[in-house]
């Protein structure tokens, strides 16, 4: 049963949010079971009743769905719950449901500094991160983390809000995604209570966390309102982190006022990790969980999984649940047989229509341009990007791009790719450019 405890996790990883998995069910331990029913262990009472409140349901589909008869899951509080690894039961941090303003958040009790990997690829996010916790609102502030899904931002909010709860328990936390802050806005103006949301992420916030702030893109109303907050809290010297998918100057329709004031303190980002990087993230991840990770296993995964640590992670949590249910040693072609329909998921994402948008959308041109002929630089310009990413994202062949992009030739397509290689080794404003459409690219 430990088995499909694991795989389940796996599948609920692909049907909720990054941010609710990460939050709700990463803490979650195997306890017991009988015939009908799985007993799963949650650290401490809260965060107990708020998975039994909102996600028993899909606990007990998803569960059932892999044990391949239905079950119940029993959700209870127990030193089982958390790995004697692991730090104590989440602090509740002062959260945002409009209709309870003082409910607590739970923070992830994984996400903290110590287990976070450092590689060259987010030391810096991962120093100026620890720093703030450390000092609020002394040094960087804002602090402005960007970077593609799945590469450890969320991660550091976590760390953060956890350094500061050890060190400083008083202190008054408020984490909300850009979204559920729109959200909060929605229902404050339909119900005339501005003031609450106010009082709450204004008078009574001594930390803001907000991720993916980039979903503040073309609201105009919700950025009216976070602008004043965010000058609220920055006059009264309180710490804000924010966390997006991109600079602020790529984020479009956002307000210059904005734009300028996410500016004001420090911007880092966090890369696709390297090799050796990927590597040391398995093995910690296996340490964690008490895996026997064979050297060539995460060697593999590593060559395979290079742009998104969650989904690295994922994959060898899935790979050790198939290998416990089939009784089958961990080897390198047991991954190969039991991620193919992974590989094969990822090949679907990335097309050359996706690219296609994501490309139009960043050059804020239309997708038509780049599959017609016009001779523009405004248009022949991001064609070209666009033909390099297909070709170094998609298996698609020049014939093939070409065929994606209005019928062009072959060679067409080879010139454009040759073109902007060559480009890329001095230009670093196009290396800047590619970057930004490859962090939004699908994972």
């Amino acid at each position: 049963m430990r088995a499909v405890f694991d795989q389940a996790l796996s599948v609920l990883r692909q049907r909720v949010s990054q941010e609710s998995f990460s939050t709700y069910f990463v803490g979650l331990r195997y306890l017991d079971q009988d015939a009908d029913a799985i007993v799963v262990g949650a650290a401490g009472e809260f965060f107990a009743s708020w998975v039994r409140e909102h996600y028993l349901h899909i606990l007990e589909e998803v569960f059932s769905e892999v044990a391949g008869h239905p079950l119940t899951v029993r959700i209870e509080v127990g030193p089982a719950s958390v790995e004697p690894s692991a730090p104590p039961a989440p602090r509740p941090v002062t959260a945002a449901p409009m209709d309870e303003p003082h409910h607590p958040f739970p923070l992830n009790p994984h996400n903290t500094f110590s287990r976070f990997v450092v590689g060259p690829n987010n030391e810096m996010a991962h120093a100026a991160s620890l720093a703030v916790a450390r000092d609020p609102a002394r040094g960087f502030n804002p602090l402005f983390i960007y970077g593609g899904t799945g590469l450890g931002k969320t991660h550091l909010l976590h760390a953060v809000a956890h350094q500061i709860r050890a060190t400083r328990p008083e202190a008054r936390i408020a984490y909300v995604s850009a979204e559920e802050f729109t959200n909060q806005v929605i229902k404050s103006i339909a119900r005339q209570e501005m003031d609450r949301l106010r009082t709450r992420f204004r008078a009574s916030c001594d930390v803001l966390l907000m991720d993916d702030v980039h979903v503040l893109s073309g609201k105009e109303r919700t950025q009216e309102e976070f602008f004043h907050t965010f000058n609220a809290l920055h006059q009264a010297q309180k710490q804000i982190i924010l966390t997006s998918d991109r600079t602020p100057q790529e984020i479009q329709h956002l307000e210059d006022r904005l734009r300028s004031r996410f500016q004001w303190g420090l911007i880092t980002d966090v890369k696709a990790p390297q090799f050796e990087t990927r590597v040391a993230i398995l093995q910690g991840k296996a340490e964690q969980d008490r895996l026997e990770l064979p050297d060539d296993v995460a060697f593999y995964l590593a060559r395979l999984i290079a742009s998104n640590v969650r989904e690295l992670e994922g994959a060898l949590t899935r790979l050790v649940a198939y290998a416990s249910l089939r009784h089958e040693p961990l080897t390198v072609s047991f991954a190969q047989k039991a991620l193919k329909d992974l590989l094969d998921n990822r090949a679907r994402n990335v097309t050359i229509e996706s690219i296609q948008r994501m490309v139009a959308e960043h050059y804020d041109v239309k997708v038509a341009d780049l599959r017609g002929d016009r001779r523009l630089r405004t248009i022949t310009h991001p064609r070209s990007v666009a033909m390099f990413l297909c070709r170094k994202h998609t298996q698609a062949s020049f014939p093939s791009i070409g065929k994606g992009f209005g019928g062009k030739d072959h060679s067409t397509v080879l010139a454009a790719c040759r073109r902007v290689e060559e480009r890329m080794d001095d230009d670093s404003s196009l290396r800047s450019e590619i970057e930004a459409i490859e962090r939004r690219l699908p994972a």
